[in-house]
């Protein structure tokens, strides 16, 4: 076994999404988890303000899970899904389908988020040129939003340092993004301003022309840039102009899907149903790396043309529907239904807006947003240093026991689903605590 307690085993392993040499020289390592806490390596206690990574939505240390991974594994380790199947890969995407948004009941498999966006904007433009609609191959995202780190997610995302380095796919435009602190600072739920944002895509339409534009693609809430939401009306008049130039409308709900919200989905909470819709994360309370795009059944029926024996979708993964990963995809399906997770969220959201809403007062906070179980609070950042100050308190939190998320200089929760309010109400104590320590 490698000694990590001195480093000497820790520089093998690339890390993502990490400062490396940094986290090496002071490293931070968890070493269990079970219901709302995970403990650190030194046996301190450390209660989960972000469900992992926006993915362990029903706690963890799920038996009932990690139980049927187990049996899954005896009985069918693995089994190839090209020309091939078994019967939880089956079973789970019907379950899907009967919780899914009206309409969006076929189902396709991937392995992460990631897989997830590249392989929906694969079956928009594979849909489009099975309508007689082959011009339509260009592609639109939105600034500040994250749709993975595939070729086609870094595309149609919009945070710069993820594209920075990387080329892209030709033929992308973005819509503004919606973040308007001007106007919209501190508000107790949806902003009040920037509908009007929607119409950026008739902007896009009339540059690029209709006939070119296979789909748009958005966060719902956009998470990793910060918890930006969208304005009232925002989505529904979105819709209203991808169905009047036959743009599809897609929807990443790798993080607003199964209970965020406090609905199942972001499409429920809002009353808008896209044409195809991204998830994983909460998929499987994230167990087992798994991903799975929502279709409209006239989109699937549309490829399924030609010959029988003809493959309709040039495309898939090794682990597309994975025999392990619909053990735990149905699992997670049973706990959330028998503890009504996909909906907690409604009955504890006025609690969490209110408890996040006192921070308003705390040394450097210019914004707080929150919806559902998930907030965003934003601090003003310091001069020539951005990032700095929410980092520290980062690091404040973990070494007193909180974990939380940090992008720039915005704090981001999202706890599990099985939270109650007296974590809630420790989650703030902390947080004003670290605020004022690094003030």
């Amino acid at each position: 076994m490698n000694d990590i307690s001195n480093n000497s085993g820790m520089q093998a392993y690339w890390m993502p999404f990490t400062a490396n040499r940094q986290f090496k020289a002071a490293p931070r390592l968890l070493a269990r988890a079970q219901g709302m806490y995970y403990q650190s390596d030194d046996g301190r206690g450390v209660l989960d303000g972000t469900a992992g990574l926006w993915c362990v939505n029903a706690g963890h240390g799920r038996r009932r899970i990690s139980e049927a991974v187990a049996e899954q594994l005896d009985r069918l380790d693995y089994a190839p899904s090209f020309q091939m199947g078994h019967d939880k890969a089956f079973e789970f995407a019907d379950r899907l389908s009967r919780i899914a948004p009206a309409g969006l009941d076929r189902i396709f498999f991937t392995g992460s988020g990631s897989e997830s966006v590249d392989t929906a904007l694969k079956i928009a433009i594979a849909y489009q040129r099975a309508i007689g609609q082959g011009t339509r191959t260009r592609l639109i995202g939105r600034e500040r939003g994250y749709h993975g780190v595939g070729f086609g997610g870094i595309t149609v995302g919009g945070i710069v340092n993820n594209r920075r380095v990387f080329p892209t796919l030709t033929g992308a435009d973005h819509l503004r993004h919606t973040h308007d602190p001007d106007r919209n600072a501190f508000s107790p739920g949806l902003p009040e301003h920037g509908a009007e944002l929607a119409d950026d895509l008739e902007r896009i339409v009339a540059l690029h022309g209709a006939e070119t534009i296979a789909a748009v693609i958005v966060e719902p809430v956009a998470g990793s840039t910060g918890v930006l939401l969208p304005p009232k009306g925002y989505l529904q008049r979105l819709r209203e102009i991808a169905d009047r130039h036959g743009i599809l409308l897609i929807f990443d709900e790798v993080i607003t899907g199964f209970g965020r919200l406090g609905a199942p989905f972001a499409a429920d909470y809002f009353g808008v149903t896209p044409d195809l819709m991204t998830t994983a994360k909460g998929l499987t309370n994230g167990v087992f790396p798994m991903g799975a795009v929502f279709a409209r059944r006239a989109i699937h029926d549309a490829l399924m043309t030609g010959p029988e024996n003809a493959i309709e979708l040039f495309h898939g993964y090794t682990y597309s529907g994975h025999p392990a990963g619909c053990a735990a995809g149905l699992a997670t399906l049973d706990i959330y239904a028998e503890e009504g997770l996909l909906t907690r969220g409604a009955t504890l959201g006025d609690y969490w807006r209110d408890a996040m809403h006192t921070l308003r007062a705390a040394p450097h906070v210019i914004d707080i947003r929150t919806l559902g179980l998930v907030a965003g609070i934003e601090l003003r950042s310091r001069p020539d240093a951005a990032g700095a100050r929410a980092y520290e308190a980062f690091v404040d939190c973990f070494n007193r026991g909180l974990l939380i998320r940090v992008t720039g200089d915005i704090i981001a929760l999202s706890p599990p689903l099985i939270v109650e309010r007296s974590h809630i109400d420790t989650i703030v104590a902390q947080l004003r605590d670290a605020l004022s320590r690094i003030a």
